[in-house]
């Protein structure tokens, strides 16, 4: 469990503690008045760019020194508290800074003591927008059982990046050099696949072992962008170094996989969905993901970011919502602009105001006696 989270410069955040968490984290306050920011805030105690996907430069509040810092102590089974860091230091925006127990490490270690995922109202389009969209969600799932995926995944952009970078030069690079670049994003790229496609299996079958209601259920597929095995992979390149040296970009690979979803019984793709289908559907999916790390014995502790979750369900959906959410060991930070949505889980949730950038606790975590005796 994540507790005594600190947000230094960050947004609108001067300064701000949040400590005493449960398992439910209800952050309550008007729109703009920071409650996504302490989530993003969280989202950064993992490997990639958050939950908003912004720059470093555009996250430290515009009234402070361009510098920013978050962190936050992880309970460890067995263990004492071990303490996650990161930000950037002022005059330095562009480079991340990550500490585990006060020691600098690379942003991709985050990711083998913390698994965190979340939901926000921006991801509504998710089905709508490009593929590139659907590729960064899946490989977030598929970083929550696997830590040692986004370390491929950087690995496959960089080579890929340095591939494009040779086909674009005038002259035709050394075929030998272009021979060593495709076997790393080969390499690379067959274990950013395998990984992608086992996720995409398992997740399907834990959706297709769901009922139809009260969530949308959704049908999902993988589809690759080129050859799954690296020797494969590595002679469709070699092959295609023509057409992609005319498109100045490489158009084979990982790099073009596909999420294809469709509703379960309607046999209709996601796109064409009604928004509020879409919505169930991309719960659905992520609920899914919970069980088959709950399934899969994940021992990491792990988190779930549900931002604006609630405003738009009905109070059937939104009680299966919570009842899911109990069932599972993930601890959860849940954000609106009322408490009433919430009413279901208020007695074992701790709760905080947001208000202009600063943080009050409105209501403590239950005790353990309390929450057995289903006090308020």
């Amino acid at each position: 469990m994540l507790d005594r989270i600190l947000l230094s410069r960050f947004r609108n955040h001067r300064e701000t503690a949040v400590e005493g968490t449960a398992q439910f984290n209800l952050l309550v306050g008007e729109n703009g008045a920071g409650k996504t920011n302490v989530l993003e805030a969280i989202s950064l105690l993992a490997p990639g760019r958050g939950l908003r996907r912004a720059a470093l430069a555009d996250m430290p509040g515009q009234a402070f020194d361009g510098g920013f810092a978050v962190s936050a102590a992880l309970a460890v089974p067995g263990g004492d508290p071990v303490r996650l860091g990161t930000g950037v230091l002022p005059g330095k925006p562009g480079r991340r800074l990550v500490q585990i127990n006060s020691a600098e490490a690379p942003a991709v270690r985050l990711a083998e003591w913390l698994s965190i995922g979340w939901l926000t109202p921006a991801m509504d389009r998710l089905f709508m927008d490009s593929a590139g969209g659907r590729r960064r969600f899946l490989d977030r799932l598929v970083l929550a059982v696997r830590p040692d995926h986004a370390g491929h995944a950087t690995r496959l952009e960089n080579a890929l990046r340095e591939r494009n970078r040779l086909l674009s030069e005038e002259r035709m690079p050394d075929p030998r050099w272009l021979d060593a670049i495709e076997m790393q994003i080969a390499e690379a790229g067959a274990m950013v696949a395998s990984a992608r496609a086992d996720m995409i299996v398992r997740l399907d079958a834990t959706l297709a072992a769901l009922p139809d209601s009260p969530f949308a259920r959704p049908s999902l597929a993988y589809q690759p962008g080129g050859p799954l095995e690296a020797g494969a992979l590595a002679e469709a390149l070699r092959e295609s170094r023509p057409r992609d040296r005319a498109a100045q970009r490489t158009l084979t690979g990982p790099h073009r996989d596909e999420l294809a979803v469709t509703m379960a019984g309607k046999g209709q793709p996601a796109a064409e969905c009604s928004t509020g289908e879409q919505k169930a559907m991309l719960i659905a999916i992520t609920l899914a993901h919970s069980q088959v790390l709950e399934n899969g014995g994940e021992d990491r502790p792990r988190l779930l970011l549900l931002d604006e979750v609630a405003a738009h369900l009905d109070p059937v959906r939104r009680e299966a919502l919570f009842d899911r959410l109990r069932a599972g060991s993930a601890q959860i930070w849940l954000t609106g602009t009322e408490t009433a949505p919430f009413e279901a889980i208020l007695g074992e949730a701790a709760v905080w105001e947001v208000s202009g950038g600063t943080v009050r606790r409105i209501s403590p975590p239950p005790t353990p006696s309390s929450k057995e005796e289903g006090a308020p």
